[in-house]
């Protein structure tokens, strides 16, 4: 490891705990008076009615009613075929489909294009996403990562970090960040070699920032901005916060094998500005006969910086 990183860790590295919420509280109101203290929550959900509707509950209950810490919770629905909207809206989010968002620029599949649209909608200071299949859900998920944005005003971004059981055998979940982000981060980005989930769909980030970045439209958007936000801010602008336990459904083999292959595009993306010769991942099933080729094609594409949009500059600036 870096001797840089080395320094790092101690230093941007805290648990949840570290900072109770009548500091955050009180951070809040003093970065209010700046005008640079209000926190959007966002939650892109496709099919998650079993789970999205106890994290807006608890979220609105803990961060909203109880504190103030939060000013809006917003789900981006990915055009769910299941009750999501329906269980999120009813639960106290606002919620808002992905296609009603920039309808000028047509919508394409994946997380990361969700997550991008979100910022046309919101309007914190602070952006808070997380991932709406989590279970067992705490709003130390919220408020640990929100913290240091509020408390230090050097940091910019900051990721959680947790533990990932995988059914009932502890630390064996993140197969693609072990397998793939993080090889790829340790070779290439060494930097970033400390970020102990730099997948993780649960981070936050200054809007001033976000506004900046590209964003890969699909599974590749965690790697995408952490690597974009390290050139352009550095390491020490970027933080973790240990949240406890991340509970969640999880995928088969064949779509964390395509989740990794956006992965690596994304990477490769970053390394070359080049592009695919063959943008597509071909994979096997057994069926009747033997087994049978599906082929997949692998996001190839990434919208640009926010601040570049022409209808977020004049909403901005209204």
């Amino acid at each position: 490891m870096l001797e840089e990183v080395e320094c790092w860790l101690p230093r941007r590295s805290w648990s949840a705990a570290d900072r109770p919420l009548d500091r955050l509280l009180a951070a809040r109101a003093r970065a209010g008076e700046t005008g640079r203290g209000s926190v959007s929550v966002v939650l892109p959900a496709l099919n998650e009615e079993a789970t999205v509707g106890e994290i807006v509950t608890t979220i609105r209950r803990e961060l909203m009613e109880k504190v103030r810490l939060v000013d809006e919770l917003v789900v981006i629905d990915s055009g769910s075929t299941d009750a999501t909207a329906e269980v999120a809206r009813e639960a106290g989010a606002r919620v808002v489909h992905r296609d009603a968002i920039l309808p000028r620029i047509p919508a394409v599949p994946g997380k990361g294009e969700v997550l991008w649209r979100s910022l046309l909608v919101t309007g914190g200071d602070i952006v808070c996403f997380v991932d709406a299949d989590l279970k067992d859900f705490s709003a130390d998920f919220v408020s640990g990562i929100v913290g240091p944005l509020l408390t230090d005003p050097d940091v910019q971004f900051v990721k959680a970090m947790y533990d990932r059981p995988f059914g009932d055998t502890a630390g064996q979940g993140g197969r693609v960040t072990e397998l793939v982000a993080r090889p790829l981060l340790n070779l290439h980005w060494p930097q970033l070699a400390g970020f102990v989930q730099p997948l993780g769909g649960e981070y936050a980030v200054r809007r001033s920032l976000l506004e900046q970045l590209p964003f890969p439209v699909g599974y590749g958007v965690e790697l995408g901005l952490l690597v974009d936000a390290l050139h352009t801010v550095g390491l020490d602008a970027l933080a973790q916060v240990d949240v406890g336990v991340r509970k969640h459904r999880h995928q088969d083999g064949q779509a964390l094998g395509r989740m990794a292959a956006a992965i690596y595009r994304t990477a490769q993306l970053r390394l070359s500005r080049g592009h695919l010769i063959r943008p597509a991942l071909t994979q096997f099933e057994r069926g009747e006969n033997g087994f049978v080729p599906r082929t997949h094609a692998v996001d190839t594409e990434e919208r640009p910086p926010m601040c570049e949009i022409e209808e977020y500059v004049s909403r901005r600036a209204a």
